[in-house]
């Protein structure tokens, strides 16, 4: 994920955004989603990442969960050049670099058919021309998917047939076909790598008349292979100027199909996420979202997560500044210190609900002692009523300072509860990173 692909994914992704506005539909208010289970102790592998030059060595500076190589030059298209000439430097190296780092939880999205294989070689597309074609044999995808999980069994630990299915930037192919595909990615995962997850191709959700057309009837054929698919994914970023709200929304439309389709229970996950990208249309600009605000959304992205029962969201991405964002995850970013602070307060916690908006208390629990969450969905400070007189409020800037009070005041997420051990959060490098 260079620079230069960036750039190139933002070029595409505003014609695509231009295109599917004409067939938009108007974004009505989904069935509200059910929370993760009260006693569900928080998994460091909620927090998710991508690494931007992940192959070439780069490592974030925080702590993470859970790993997605895509934008990476992992892709199908950029590992098989030619037919059956397989070039695994760029993965070698991304999954050596995670494992030297601890790294558990490692997500490989098998998409972007090469030019070779690909119905349209020569269509603009990402990650590089000709990869949103469907494959022109089912011969092909099968070698890449055993080549791929035989090499890499026991390391990857979970796959992703395609990203984000429905636009026609990563896939051309039908509802159908893209339900094959799956199914036959997860008869060769299972076969080979029977602990493997596999997730089911991502599905944007801003874009809502894509949606519309391709995710039910996608769903509905998924559901007559038998869901084939062990975790179900969407992506939610909202349009250009949309808040934490927007993306719930549009996280709730997301459920919504899934209950309409009477897909069986299984964990979701959002495998992308960001705030303020251009689209759709000209309409909904770019914004950035910086200083306070980011690290109150960052983390707002991960406590609305427990709320609408996602339960693991892959920020996208750490990565040198770039306008294609409207929050940056480096070094340097305000962001980066709320997320690794929102880390810090809840994984290894026991969640204990939260109550509903626009003034959210989210109750947690650690070693028999609760803490509480609180913040405001929309506006501006509000008082809240605690259930105890905690000993300390943090801020996600990772300050703490005495409360011994029933009540606080909170704009975003706002830690009350036992004094935290003294842990400032290290957000500079002390070396550079490849990359």
């Amino acid at each position: 994920m260079s620079t230069t692909s960036l750039t190139v994914r933002r070029a595409l992704i505003a014609v695509s955004s231009i295109a599917t506005l004409l067939i938009g539909t108007a974004l009505a208010a989904p069935a509200h989603a059910a929370s993760l289970p009260k006693g569900t102790v928080i998994d460091a592998s909620l927090f998710g990442m991508h690494v931007d030059n992940v192959q070439t060595g780069t490592w974030p500076t925080i702590p993470f969960g859970a790993l997605r190589l895509w934008d990476d030059q992992t892709a199908w298209a950029n590992i098989e050049t030619a037919q059956s000439n397989f070039n695994w430097t760029n993965l070698d190296n991304a999954v050596a670099t995670a494992q030297a780092h601890g790294m558990k939880n490692i997500l490989l999205v098998l998409a972007g058919t090469p030019a070779w294989a690909s119905t349209t070689p020569s269509d603009p597309a990402l990650p590089q021309a000709g990869a949103s074609g469907f494959p022109t044999s089912f011969t092909w995808w099968d070698e890449w998917v055993t080549q791929v999980v035989t090499r890499y069994k026991g390391k990857i630990t979970a796959y992703q047939p395609w990203n984000e299915a429905n636009l026609s930037t990563f896939s051309t192919a039908s509802p159908q076909q893209m339900a094959t595909l799956t199914k036959q990615a997860y008869d060769i995962i299972k076969r080979i790598d029977p602990a493997a997850t596999v997730v089911a191709p991502s599905t944007g959700t801003r874009l809502t008349g894509a949606f519309n057309k391709f995710y039910p009837a996608f769903l509905n054929d998924l559901g007559a292979l038998g869901w084939p698919v062990d975790v179900y994914s969407a992506h939610t970023y909202p349009a250009g100027p949309g808040s934490p709200l927007d993306r719930a929304k549009l996280a709730a439309m997301w459920e919504k199909a899934l209950i309409t389709a009477h897909a069986p229970a299984k964990p979701l996950w959002d495998t992308e996420n960001n705030f303020g990208l251009a689209g759709p249309g000209a309409a909904n600009p770019h914004h950035d979202i910086t200083g306070a605000a980011a690290q109150q959304w960052i983390a707002r992205s991960y406590l609305d997560a427990l709320r609408l029962g996602i339960s693991r969201v892959y920020w996208y991405a750490w990565s040198p500044n770039t306008p294609l964002l409207g929050i940056q995850l480096n070094e340097t970013a305000p962001a980066t210190v709320g997320y690794a602070t929102l880390e810090r307060w809840i994984v290894g916690a026991t969640f204990n609900g939260c109550s509903k908006g626009p003034k959210v208390t989210c109750n947690f629990s650690r070693a028999g002692s609760p803490f509480q969450i609180v913040y405001v969905e929309n506006g501006g400070a509000k008082p809240f009523k605690l259930s105890a007189a905690f000993a300390q409020v943090c801020q996600l800037d990772d300050t703490c300072a005495p409360l011994g009070a029933k009540t606080v005041t909170a704009v975003g997420p706002t830690y009350v509860g036992p004094a935290l051990p003294a842990a400032p959060v290290a957000v500079a490098n002390p070396t550079p990173t490849a990359g």
